[in-house]
């Protein structure tokens, strides 16, 4: 279970200082605008191969738009907005914009089947559809007959007919003149959400039959930011690349903790292209699933197979790795022979490893199913640990996960602070 400890209590196996959470998701990001206004708070494709920004107060401005679009559009506290769509920075606007609307975001992988998207909305009640594209608006468009609750769907790309689908900028337009009629709308709204309101529902598969949905509350998103502030391992000047899908309660939470601490987060949903932006993006913090690590190590050792003195280097530098990662792990110095050894290893190998990852990382976050104990010990030899943690969707996702300075493999770590396990 977890609990919302009040400020200045200690809790958890390692005394971390807990944080007050926030009473809402929408609170939570106005607290972050007004404290970080002209810092970072988001990269995106421009869609022409380079990278947008935005601070914090342009994405107040944006969602504060959007929100009173929504308003504008009737929505009511706890009425159920769904977000069909890849992981893209939009999804975390439209996310933040319902929040603010004092809406309950429903979520929808863009994979799920035309028959599975129609139950959810059926089963949701949801009102109002965010689309991603013309392909999540068909969906819509063909059980439309089934889903009289849907009123009307936004479009994340694409202009929309302008009647059952609105676009984008249109969204902003209402809001615009809804804001005009009410500059505090935005605040008074928010004001209005408690932490006992429903905040998120997330569809999860199960074994059989239907989706099952999983209803989450504000004070779980608000207590996770809460508590992964408390850990004290990451801060306002990390940088996270995001690409875990955000329909999942891994990729959700992420942002919770971006909105408590403050750090920037690059997003783009492509799998494809993780390995080219990371040199780009230069992140200092990923999340990531087991499958991404394997990825990665395979890539990298296949640049050392055929033999040769090549090889034979990488295979020298990762055995030394693991014996400098073992002495560290086990809280004792690297020195002598062993420390001149490290250093050169990392010089012809590691530090090239490093590089393609953005030559910043200070460790990675590994969730969803258990990481290969071989690859975690191959990252951690690299000086690129990977903490594992454990959590479920109606956990709000994190419930323990390894701390960096007592790295281990296999595990998941302690409880959270605030969690008892």
């Amino acid at each position: 279970m977890t609990t919302a400890p009040s400020a200045g209590r200690t809790t958890g196996s390692m005394n971390e200082p807990f944080p007050t959470p926030a009473p809402s998701v929408g609170r939570l990001f106005l607290d972050r605008v007004a404290k970080t206004p002209d810092r970072e708070a988001f990269r995106a494709p421009d869609g022409s191969g380079g990278w947008r920004s935005m601070t914090w107060k342009d994405s107040l401005d944006e969602v504060s738009e959007l929100a009173a679009g929504l308003l504008a559009l009737g929505l009511n506290i706890e009425d159920r907005v769904a977000i069909a769509s890849g992981t893209r920075v939009e999804w975390i606007l439209a996310d933040l914009a319902i929040m603010c609307a004092g809406g309950a975001n429903t979520t929808i992988y863009p994979t799920t089947s035309e028959d599975d998207c129609e139950f959810i909305l059926s089963d949701s009640g949801s009102v109002l559809v965010v689309a991603e594209d013309a392909r999540q608006l068909a969906k819509v468009q063909e059980a439309r007959a089934n889903l009289p609750d849907v009123r009307k769907v936004i479009m994340i790309e694409g202009e929309g007919d302008g009647d059952f689908a609105l676009s984008w900028s249109d969204l902003r337009a209402l809001g615009r003149e809804k804001l005009a009629e009410n500059a505090n709308l935005i605040e008074e709204t928010v004001n209005s959400t408690g932490p006992d309101g429903l905040a998120t529902l997330i569809y999860t598969s199960g074994t059989t039959g239907r989706p099952k949905g999983v209803e989450l509350t504000h004070s779980n998103w608000t207590y996770e930011g809460a508590a992964m502030d408390a850990l004290g391992i990451i801060s306002i000047d990390d940088v996270q690349f995001l690409w875990l899908p955000l329909a999942h309660s891994f990729g959700k939470v992420l942002t919770c903790a971006q909105l408590q601490v403050g750090f920037m987060s690059a997003v783009d949903g492509r799998v494809p292209e993780i390995i080219n932006n990371l040199p780009v993006v230069q992140p200092t913090i990923m999340a990531g699933v087991p499958r991404i690590y394997e990825k990665i190590y395979a890539g990298v050792n296949a640049q050392f197979e055929g033999g040769g003195a090549k090889a034979k280097i990488a295979d020298w530098a990762f055995r030394i790795g693991k014996q400098a990662a073992a002495k560290r792990n086990a809280g004792e110095p690297v020195t002598g022979a062993l420390s001149m050894q490290a250093n050169l290893a990392e010089k012809l190998v590691f530090s090239k490893i490093k590089a393609r990852m953005g030559g910043r990382i200070r460790f990675f976050i590994s969730g969803s199913a258990a990481l290969n104990r071989d690859i975690a010990e191959w990252f951690d030899a690299a000086g690129l640990p990977v903490l594992e943690g454990y959590g479920l969707t109606e956990t709000s996702a994190a419930t323990c996960v390894v701390r960096p300075s007592a790295i281990a493999y296999g595990l998941v770590g302690a409880p959270l602070p605030g969690t008892e396990a």
